[in-house]
């Protein structure tokens, strides 16, 4: 997990595996991208790339399937999430490259943020505002809103000893580096980001507790 990084010295190790969550732009030169989920039995692509013998393509809406010698037969109630090929459709979203074969993954399907008719991915956004001194944690997550459709609203806990972050400079720090669409449009400071215990946010915990007022 990318979370788990920041809480060893990664200088000694000659390689670290990481995924599990949207990988950091910013990263130690010793880490590798790993993409794969438990019914590929771990990753299977790499940086990018696709181990020997394992198979990525995008359907034309852009949802990514994999196919492996790895794969699951079948989930212990019997169901079988591969079609008649062997194919299995992931749930993320991502780009291949035409030229490198490289992929990109960009995200769950249900993360993405629709505002004003414009697609906001949210760890995007989050990697630009951790950049911030006043930013220790973040989590964007789009909330409905009347006019927008979803609104992106940035859950951030404040860096000790730091003035919190403010809205305008939220804005301006996101709209220097991606498009005006995904810039929040209101900041909530927390105390703390609910995890999993490998250190996933739990959004749909954040989605629930802040589309119904709670805080």
């Amino acid at each position: 997990m990318p979370t788990l990084l920041g809480r060893i010295d990664p200088e000694p190790f000659h390689s670290i595996l990481l995924g599990g969550a949207a990988i950091p732009i910013e990263r130690p030169s010793n880490t590798i991208a790993t993409y794969g989920m438990t019914e590929t039995f771990g990753g299977v692509v790499y940086d990018g790339l696709a181990l020997n013998g394992v198979e990525m393509r995008t359907t034309p809406d852009g949802l990514i399937e994999l196919r492996s010698p790895t794969m699951l037969r079948s989930y212990r109630d019997g169901s079988n999430p591969l079609d008649a090929q062997g194919w299995l459709r992931t749930g993320d979203l991502g780009l291949i490259d035409s030229a490198t074969g490289m992929l990109t993954v960009l995200g769950r399907v249900d993360e993405l943020i629709v505002t004003g008719g414009e697609k906001v991915w949210p760890h995007t956004v989050e990697a630009v505002l951790l950049r911030h001194n006043a930013v220790s944690e973040v989590a964007v997550i789009g909330i409905a809103d009347p006019e927008w459709g979803q609104r992106v609203v940035a859950l951030v806990v404040p860096m000790p000893g730091q003035l919190p972050l403010s809205l305008q400079a939220a804005r301006e720090l996101v709209r220097n580096q991606l498009p005006v669409a995904s810039a929040p449009k209101e900041i909530r400071l927390v105390d703390s980001l609910p995890r999993t215990s490998v250190g996933k946010i739990r959004r749909m915990t954040l989605a629930e507790q802040h589309s119904s007022g709670e805080r």
